[in-house]
């Protein structure tokens, strides 16, 4: 129970922070990636706040937590490669992000908005992961076969 509520609570903050910064208005994200138009730099600000929030959040948790407070152990990733998998997926990503002006955690946030639009981006985000899943369950037991 305590590690449900302790995630709710982390993401209530993090909603909170991309509703404060703006992110979870979707033009101005784009306006972001229109650089020769009506750029607005202020993405890089808040991605910058995020790096460093993040690398200090991981010096100082795995410096001196042995385990994590609701977990066995710390999900770290392992995986270094730089494949076709990671590439095409970041590619994806980034025209989708381009597109719509939403990333899954600025669209979630901005469900609470009510713009019809953004339950079209999560919907259709929803359906791309169950594609993703199943199409991965699929290579995996054919390369099994």
């Amino acid at each position: 129970m305590l590690k449900l509520i302790s995630s709710a609570l982390v993401g209530a903050v993090f909603g909170l922070g991309i509703a404060i910064s703006g992110m979870a208005n979707p033009a101005k994200v784009l306006n972001f990636f229109d650089v020769f138009g009506t750029w607005d730099p202020s993405l890089i600000f808040v991605m910058f706040g995020a790096m460093l929030t993040a690398m200090a959040g991981y010096r100082i948790v795995l410096g001196r937590q042995p385990k994590p407070m609701f977990e066995r152990q710390f999900a770290i990733p392992t995986n270094t490669a730089i494949d076709k998998r990671l590439i095409a997926g970041s590619a994806t990503f980034g025209i989708g992000w381009g597109i719509a002006g939403f990333c899954p955690g600025g669209a979630v946030p901005a469900l609470g908005l009510g713009y019809s639009e953004t339950f079209v981006f999560v919907g259709t985000m929803i359906a791309g992961l169950v594609f993703a899943r199943w199409l991965n369950s699929r290579k995996t037991a054919m390369s099994r076969a």
